[in-house]
């Protein structure tokens, strides 16, 4: 049996986090999960992840402010984030690209394809052109 893809999703609705999860099990991904902020960057620094799913909007402290700190440390720096979102202003897209998200993700999603999605997500950003 293929090795489970570690992925970490981060979002403050427990029922979402619960579909999100048994759908990426079923798409060969070992989930872990955070409901907020703190917790989310405890699980990322103590345990290697392949992906982080973000989302945006969560009390205390947002998606952008986690992946800032995500950004800054060295034990996290390289890990790829997708914002799970649905927030997609322009705005909102392009400021987390600037901290250093690696896709964007919007829900609403087909929680069947996710686990595909991201897989994709993933074949691409290992395929692309490095700088030299």
């Amino acid at each position: 049996m293929a090795e489970r893809i570690p992925i970490l999703v981060v979002d403050d609705d427990p029922d979402f986090l619960e579909l999100v999860s048994y759908n990426l099990r079923l798409s060969g991904f070992s989930v872990s999960i955070a409901e907020n902020g703190p917790t989310a960057l405890a699980i990322a620094r103590q345990t290697p992840h392949a992906v982080i799913l973000l989302d945006t909007t969560m009390p205390g402290m947002n998606g952008l402010e986690v992946l800032s700190e995500l950004r800054h440390d060295p034990a996290t720096e390289k890990v790829p984030v997708f914002m799970l979102t649905a927030r997609t202003k322009i705005g909102e897209i392009d400021r987390a690209f600037e901290i250093g998200a690696n896709d964007y993700i919007s829900k609403p999603v087909e929680l069947a394809r996710l686990g595909a999605i991201v897989k994709a997500k993933l074949q691409k950003l290992s395929v692309s052109p490095k700088s030299k």
